[in-house]
């Protein structure tokens, strides 16, 4: 089975991006499911279940989702064997720009939109830098020369990821992504092991475990203070 992370900041497109390479995927025979991660909530797995796509989903709550992702992402592979699925695609949250829920040998696909500002791929950690794709969406909003612009400053900071766009209303670029994903030899039936490509963000202090008070006296463990001298 052929596993892909798709990753990317909150309503950046990453639903329909996944639906659009599903539908040119499935065009040539093959098996993909879908398990979605999200936080609080999430209706993406009723719009997966209307595609006929094999789907599931997990809700992190008060937990990081990216932690949530690698504490269960083994399950979530044994799922996708056990339904004899020719290519898994987990989808996570609406993630902060520095996690990094990344495979080594996993397949990586970023998505940012050209909305989210010039300057956002600089602002973006190793969710954005550690990809193998980078898809950029609503190129259909922007100029021309702001999507060149754009794309120039995505190489500039992953310049060994393949950068492309692709339109999820449309479908323009679903079927060249899909045919990357689907050429990738990486097949697994495990990620027991395997390493993560970046460590995750951390943090365990007090706030962690239920802290709400607010104050030098209340708060233990891994806290960072910012630097207010002149």
């Amino acid at each position: 089975m052929n596993l892909v992370t798709f990753s990317g900041p909150p309503s950046s497109g990453k639903t329909s991006v996944i639906l659009k390479t599903i539908q040119a995927i499935k065009q040539r025979g093959l098996k993909v499911g879908v398990i979605k991660f999200d936080c609080l909530y999430t209706d993406d797995d009723v719009l997966y279940e209307k595609a006929g796509v094999p789907v599931k989903k997990g809700l992190s709550g008060a937990l990081c989702p990216d932690h949530f992702f690698v504490s269960n992402i083994e399950e979530v592979v044994q799922w996708g064997v056990k339904n004899k699925l020719d290519i898994l695609i987990t989808e996570s949250a609406g993630l902060c720009n520095r996690c990094s829920p990344y495979i080594k040998n996993i397949q990586a696909v970023c998505v940012i939109d050209n909305l989210s500002g010039m300057n956002t791929p600089k602002k973006i950690g190793p969710m954005l830098k550690a990809a193998d794709i980078v898809v950029i969406t609503k190129g259909d909003i922007v100029s021309q020369a702001e999507r060149e612009v754009f794309s120039s400053r995505v190489s500039s900071v992953n310049a060994k990821a393949i950068v492309m766009h692709v339109n999820g209303l449309t479908g323009q670029g679903a079927y060249e992504l899909g045919t990357i994903i689907e050429d990738c030899e990486n097949q697994i039936d495990s990620v027991k092991g395997m390493e993560l490509r970046f460590a995750m963000p951390s943090a365990l202090c007090s706030y962690c475990l239920g802290e709400k008070r607010i104050g030098e006296q209340y708060q233990m463990g891994n806290v960072r203070k910012i630097n207010m001298e002149d």
